[in-house]
């Protein structure tokens, strides 16, 4: 008997060949109907005997395209109206928008065999692509994702590129950036005084021939440009570190591919397997020797990835060493996206600028992921994830704009039991960031149609993200929602691994604003998703100068020794005393007494910015979190044993493990023995 079965599939569906897909599978079936791209997802109706619409749905879900992520299937039974055939119908942008954008994919491996098969009409194209993989996130302007709401709109293709996209066969059917060297996009070469100096194969050629020379290359990519230099050479290195004034903050190198990357890294199995990821993610690994000592300076991990755009494989290929491909931009300010405002915000940069004529409709900087206790763990989750969505444990009440904190922002927009997280801002400390930030929250919203009925920011009142918030619920005449930090971040840790109930939540970070006027960082907090209790912190200590401590480790050692010794630590023969005039010391001493300009934090980032400068480490930083990040590459597994530590009614006690850290002669175990102990603070606590 014959039926039709009516289904609405919600996800990440569009623009990964599941209409061609679904198609194939009707057409093999001899079912008739059609498919549609709607602001939803995809819709199908199909008719035929129940039995083989059954089957339609089991093969569905088993068989469904690699990219596709399937989050509910909505489907219903009802009498057949008689279609005759099935076919795949022109998108509707009717309806709220509730389906999931793709993020950009790596190349996968047929395009890849096909850029380099000198037969193919794509031999060495920089912008090949199919359903499979290539730009989504960055180049649509609009859902649904239809050419026409690509910047590809522009492109138009030729007969056999057309042929292509138009054929349910074929894996290029609906690929939205479909082209070839005929009708697409193309390379061009300018000088740093904005002399076009080449275009698409020469412009590739001569770039090669530029890199080799030790040059300076920016080269725009799939969500911003990358500076791209010689990653073995010093002084390339080391120029570019000062035209991009970025002291000392670690550079990300691409490698050609994984024997490349054991030439000069020494990664597990798993980080071997997370560089191949089709989200291609830098992953953090520990470096062998050869590159450049300026690449990641005092530190023996490298951020290692691989190619993940056409134009990156054969820049890889077309060279026998590594490049620095680090964010185009000068520190601190948003990644670089557009042509013209590359020519003139980075050519004091680079020497020279590969572009090419495809916009990027959207900024989205590189993924970062660290394997942590045996778990590849997000550090930076951008290209290659966002904006794929979180699902909640519970469905929200209302519609939620969260703006995010002040440091390495992202925000978020959550609907129904969705929570999309936008991709990497940055530090929100400067008003060419603020402006990037505003821009994005803009955006997201206008992409899903998005008008939150909350807005949820931190407590601290001088992020400038808390005051952004204050004034855009003020103006749309929405309630604002103040979170301590601490607090919101167990609260994410808690959705995100759909966690319900009470729960013991530890957040330690740098420094986030306490409802007691202090500032928190080292929390153990009673949570569920309504209230918190804050059960024990770190003993408190003065931050002598207030922010300036922060990029000084050497005061925060200081206010540890004036806790443990007071005037006596003078008498001690330090390396953190050492960094300092005598005069300095006598008026910090008097600072610490009277807590001028020295507010009290419990904030464990802080203890190890102090441990660092202890052990003559790091006195001052140029970027934040060096000092810890340089006491934590110390680690060492083998070294099992801690230092002594007590919990007294609401607070952790360090002073014995600092004593004994001082006491300590075996200097080189003292980061393990450290770091172990703050791992026992957490399971003596747990346990209690």
């Amino acid at each position: 008997m014959t039926r039709r079965l009516s289904v609405r599939i919600k996800g990440a569906v569009q623009g990964v060949g599941f209409r061609p897909f679904v198609y194939r599978l009707a057409k093999e079936l001899g079912l008739c109907g059609f498919v549609i791209n709607d602001s939803r997802g995809v819709s199908a109706e199909l008719e035929g005997p129940k039995e083989k619409l059954e089957e339609f749905l089991l093969r569905l879900s088993r068989e469904k395209p690699p990219l596709a992520r399937i989050h509910s299937v909505d489907l219903q039974f009802t009498e057949p109206v008689g279609y005759r055939d099935f076919e795949i119908r022109e998108s509707s942008e009717e309806g709220q928008k509730e389906v999931f954008l793709l993020p950009d994919m790596a190349t996968c491996e047929d395009c890849l065999r096909e850029l380099f098969d000198p037969s193919d009409r794509r031999y060495l194209y920089p912008f090949i692509n199919c359903t499979n993989c290539g730009p989504r996130f960055t180049i649509v302007e609009k859902l649904p994702y239809d050419r026409p709401n690509t910047t590809m709109k522009v492109f138009q293709m030729c007969p056999q590129c057309s042929r292509e996209y138009h054929d349910p066969s074929d894996r290029r059917f609906h690929a939205q950036p479909n082209a070839c060297p005929l009708c697409g996009p193309w390379l061009s070469l300018y000088s740093s005084e904005g002399e076009l100096l080449a275009e698409r194969e020469e412009a590739l050629r001569l770039s090669l021939e530029l890199l080799r020379e030790g040059r300076i290359l920016a080269v725009k990519g799939i969500g911003g440009f990358h500076l791209m230099c010689d990653a073995t050479k010093e002084e390339t290195v080391s120029l570019l570190r000062e035209r991009k004034r970025r002291r000392e903050k670690p550079f990300a190198v691409m490698f050609r591919d994984l024997e490349q990357v054991l030439q000069y890294a020494e990664p597990s199995e798993l980080e071997l397997a997370l560089l191949m990821l089709p989200e291609r993610p830098i992953v953090l690994i520990n470096c062998r020797g050869g590159l450049a000592p300026s690449v990641a300076p005092g530190l023996r991990r490298v951020g290692a990835f691989l190619p993940y755009t056409p134009l990156h494989y054969l820049i890889l290929r077309g060279l026998d060493f590594p490049v620095v491909a680090t964010s185009g931009n000068l520190s601190d300010e948003p990644i670089v996206k557009e042509n013209q405002e590359a020519l003139e915000r980075l050519s004091s940069l680079a020497d020279f600028l590969l572009l090419h004529n495809r916009d990027i409709r959207r900024r989205c900087d590189d993924s970062v992921v660290k394997v942590i206790g045996g778990l590849p763990t997000p550090i930076r989750r951008s290209r290659g994830y966002a904006p794929m969505p979180i699902t909640l444990p519970a469905e929200l009440k209302r519609r939620v704009l969260a703006v995010g904190g002040m440091l390495k922002n992202t925000f978020a927009l959550g609907f129904a039991d969705r929570v999309i997280l936008s991709q990497h801002v940055g530090d929100v400390e400067n008003l060419e960031t603020l402006m990037s930030f505003e821009e994005m929250v803009y955006d997201m919203m206008g992409l899903y149609d998005f008008e939150p009925e909350v807005v949820v920011c931190d407590l601290h009142p001088r992020y400038e993200t808390t005051r952004w918030a204050e004034d855009f619920a003020r103006g749309r005449g929405i309630p604002l929602l103040k979170l301590q930090h601490h607090f919101a971040h167990i609260l994410s840790c808690m959705a995100e691994n759909a966690l319900e109930g009470e729960v013991l939540g530890i957040a330690w970070d740098g420094t986030g604003y306490g409802e007691d006027g202090t500032l928190w960082g080292g929390e153990f907090l009673h949570c569920n998703y309504s209230s918190y209790r804050r059960l024990f912190h770190f003993r408190p200590f003065r931050l002598i100068g207030g922010e300036k401590a922060i990029k000084e480790p050497r005061r925060v050692a200081l206010s540890i020794l004036f806790e443990l010794f007071g005037e006596k630590a003078f008498e001690f023969d330090l390396p953190t005393l050492k960094a300092f005039e005598e005069r300095e010391l006598k008026n910090l001493y008097t600072a610490w007494r009277s807590g001028v300009n020295s507010p009290l934090t419990s904030s464990a980032g802080r203890l190890f910015d102090g441990v660092a400068s202890l052990l003559g480490l790091r006195h001052k930083v140029s970027y934040e979190g060096q000092a810890s990040m340089m006491l934590e590459d110390l680690f060492r597994p083998e070294v099992e044993d801690f230092y002594p530590f007590e919990i007294l009614e609401n607070s952790v006690d360090w002073r014995p493990t600092i004593t004994a850290l001082l006491e300590d002669r075996e200097k080189e175990k003292a980061p393990s023995r450290f770091i172990n102990t703050l791992a026992r603070i957490c399971l003596e606590v747990a346990r209690r």
